[in-house]
């Protein structure tokens, strides 16, 4: 190797012409792997030049030049095993200058190596999966320099593309190696969305074009990363110019950090280093985001994280730019798609043609995420929380989402596909039966009435009202309009929202509950102060009461929207009185500041209040004369009452609703409620599953507002159910000490014959 070393911009782009050529030739995989190693030496000047590929857990020396050629095939280190596992095992690159002396060295006398001593190795990884370690050997002691590793890191970066793609041929031959994944899986996760889906992957972030690898041309390849560098900033700025609003003193910081970020010298000089190094300028962009997400992993501060992420987005953005699409989902769908992310917003979410989505797999989410709230409004199954899922799949594989058992089945075959389908087939069954069940009423066997209403963030979930035959809205999250906004939306553009939604439900009663921000809602164009634990911090009517302009915006929006009919506004996590006074007073302010704009206003105005923090259980006696109703909101109140996070799959699913001190607590709510003469619903993923929803309607309670997805079950749960029989089993249940009833309520449904 030279004194100096190869230059990185030069000496990159001298091996991936060569590589190029060397993929173009044609022939056999073995004699394109040990040509590739052959000029990787020559072109380094390196003694040896070797190439391991992962077999399971072992790391099989494919190709070598400089070592012996019969260890080819038969050098075989175990998981973790020498030098090379060390590189498979961090992920990282390993730079020695006398290799024999380091601890993990491990000779192997077939290879012949013991006169090598300088050695640098580094990981072949694509999608976070390392599937092998391109190394170089000298006989001289000394350190690789920097522009050396560099260079090495390009080719093995675009060697991953090119082996995964099948540039090389068919490598099953050699020996069985998975490049890219090819096997069927079965992958664990949580189910977030009901349904069942076989469809074809589509990834929310695909990689950069095996074609667009390498560059013909380095500097108009800088050109396009400029053009494209100038377009999001300008993006950027453009938002930050456009009267985003002001929900807090830093109502502007979320976006001048991404302006600022994507000003940042170092991000951009890594990417200009890829390009002049012989890379296109998405596979530099690619190069950047494997590093963004390789210090994410290893990164536990939750702030350098979250500054992590933020600079994933912007590789991401920069790609979208790249590739000129200005929507998530321009790129070419199959009509069964099946959408793979790591995490998904809903805005992205709603970007994806819904008609050709089938399903969504995640390595993320929750239960009560924003896009799992939409999957559901859209009726698409979703299973999150799939460990690795991002990298055991490649676009165009088979898949099937099981949100019935909460798994995806990778690459299925034939058996797999064709049980899935007569499980698909039965479902369909189920769903023509509920649909009969639309106009029947929700009436229990001995003759008590149930209202069941939908809850819905998005005016297609209004739709669901006549195909569900529920009898209204019991929960509008006015949220949705302004997290799928890139600003905050106008006067016009709520009222509008609002109007659509009354016309929609025609005379079925719609609950709006003002904007519910803060926590794990934030908005694009606002970020609210650290806090230490924001689901206990400054959210929802908090941050309205504090910053009154913008839910006085929004009340002025619906009174607008319903002129001359009746309007049912709600406040969330309400946790005393006197907040409740301070909102509802808000609203006859905007109701007066209508009259004297000469506007009829609403036919019947009601206000209510939403009970998520315990607190205000006991005061429920206070809102007597005040409120017009209340309606519970299980999805915090359980997450307030148990003191665990429902975002933590740790703690989230530790305590039941199903447990003695909540189902106590629910009956003493209703109690007082009863007592002040308020009506009470009760709202949340709770309430759409028959298990729990009998038992809701046994403590008392008459109206239960859920996902569209859980109208027919629930119903048909009703129908079927005894409920005074059902209250005088649950009552010495209520006794007891156990942590859950579900077992027992399980039985009882059996043993009673209440279709769950």
């Amino acid at each position: 190797m030279s004194p100096a070393g190869a230059p990185a911009g030069g000496g990159s782009r001298l091996i991936l012409r060569k590589l190029r050529e060397i993929m173009a030739a044609g022939g056999a995989a073995q004699a394109r792997l040990d040509a590739l190693v052959r000029m990787i030496a020559a072109a380094m000047v390196a003694d040896v030049c070797s190439i391991y590929l992962k077999r399971g857990d072992v790391h099989e020396l494919f190709a070598t030049e400089g070592l012996k050629p019969e260890a080819v095939h038969r050098t075989r280190l175990k998981a973790g095993e020498g030098l090379v596992g060390l590189v498979g095992e961090t992920a990282r690159p390993l730079n020695l200058a006398d290799a024999p002396v380091h601890p993990r060295f491990s000779y192997r006398p077939e290879t012949g190596e013991d006169p090598y001593n300088a050695f640098l190795g580094v990981p072949i990884v694509r999608s976070e999966r390392v599937f092998g370690v391109l190394v170089v050997q000298n006989r001289v002691a000394k350190l690789y320099g920097d522009d050396e590793v560099e260079a090495l890191q390009t080719v093995a970066m675009v060697l991953a593309e090119m082996v995964a793609a099948g540039g090389f041929g068919d490598l099953s031959g050699l020996a069985d190696v998975e490049i890219r994944p090819s096997r069927p899986e079965r992958l664990q996760g949580r189910a977030f969305s009901d349904g069942l889906a076989i469809g074809t992957v589509v990834l929310h972030e695909p990689h950069a074009p095996l074609g667009r690898m390498i560059a013909d041309d380095p500097v108009r390849e800088e050109k396009r990363l400029e053009e494209a560098l100038q377009h999001i900033r300008a993006d950027l700025q453009a938002m930050i110019d456009g009267d985003p609003g002001r929900l807090s003193g830093v109502s502007r910081d979320v976006l001048e950090t991404f302006a600022l970020l994507a000003q940042d010298r170092s991000w951009e000089g890594r990417l200009r280093d890829g390009v002049r190094a012989g890379l296109s300028a998405e596979a530099a962009v690619e190069r950047a985001r494997q590093e963004h997400r390789a210090k994410m992993q290893g990164a536990r501060d939750p702030y350098l994280r979250e500054r992590l992420h933020d600079l994933e987005d912007l590789d991401n953005r920069l790609l979208r730019a790249l590739g000129k699409a200005e929507k998530l989902g321009a790129q070419p769908m199959p009509d069964d798609a099946i959408l793979v992310a790591r995490d998904l917003g809903p805005a992205e979410l709603l970007e994806y043609a819904p008609g050709r989505l089938r399903g969504l797999a995640l390595e993320e989410g929750g239960q009560s995420s924003h896009a799992a709230i939409v999957a559901r409004a859209l009726g698409i199954p979703m299973v999150g929380r799939i460990q690795s899922l991002v990298s055991r799949v490649e676009p165009g594989d088979r898949i099937v989402v099981d949100a019935e058992r909460a798994e995806v089945q990778l690459r299925p075959g034939v058996d797999i596909v064709r049980a899935y389908d007569q499980r698909i087939a039965l479902r369909s069954a189920r769903a023509q039966e509920f649909a009969r069940l639309r106009d029947q009423p929700a009436e229990t066997r001995d003759g008590r009435p149930v209202s069941l209403l939908l809850n819905a963030g998005l005016t297609l979930d209004v739709q669901h009202l006549g195909e569900t035959g529920a009898a209204g809205v019991g929960l509008f999250r006015t949220e949705f309009q302004f997290m799928v906004s890139e600003t905050l939306p106008r006067l016009e553009a709520q009222t509008r929202l609002y109007r659509d939604v009354l016309e929609q439900a025609g005379d079925k009663p719609v609950t709006f509950r003002t904007l519910d921000l803060g926590g794990d809602k934030v908005l694009p164009y606002m970020v609210a102060e650290r806090e230490e634990n924001p689901a206990l911090g400054w959210r929802a009517l908090r941050i309205g009461l504090d910053r009154p302009a913008l839910l006085r915006y929004q009340l002025r929006a619906l009174i607008a929207a319903a002129e001359g009919r009746g309007l049912r506004v709600m406040f969330p996590l309400v946790t005393t009185v006197e907040e409740f006074d301070a909102a509802a007073a808000l609203v006859q302010r905007e109701m007066a500041w209508a009259r004297k704009q000469g506007a009829q206003g609403p036919a019947r105005l009601e206000i209510g209040v939403m009970l998520e923090a315990p607190a205000l259980a006991f005061a429920i006696d206070a809102l007597k004369g005040k409120a017009a109703f209340v309606s519970i909101g299980t999805n915090d109140l359980m997450q307030y009452f148990f003191a665990a996070d429902r975002n933590n799959p740790r703690v989230g699913d530790r305590y039941d609703l199903l447990s003695v001190p909540a189902l106590r607590f629910l009956r003493e709510v209703r109690t007082a409620c009863a007592a002040a003469g308020l009506p009470l619903s009760i709202c949340g993923e709770a309430a759409g599953r028959p298990l729990e929803a009998m038992t809701l309607v046994a403590l008392g309670f008459d109206r239960l507002s859920m996902p569209a997805s859980g109208i027919g079950p629930v119903k048909r749960m009703i129908r079927s159910l005894d409920a005074a029989h059902c209250a005088r089993a649950l009552e010495p249940l209520l006794q007891s000490t156990k942590n859950s009833l579900r077992t027992e309520l399980s039985a009882y449904a059996t043993a009673n014959g209440v279709a769950l």
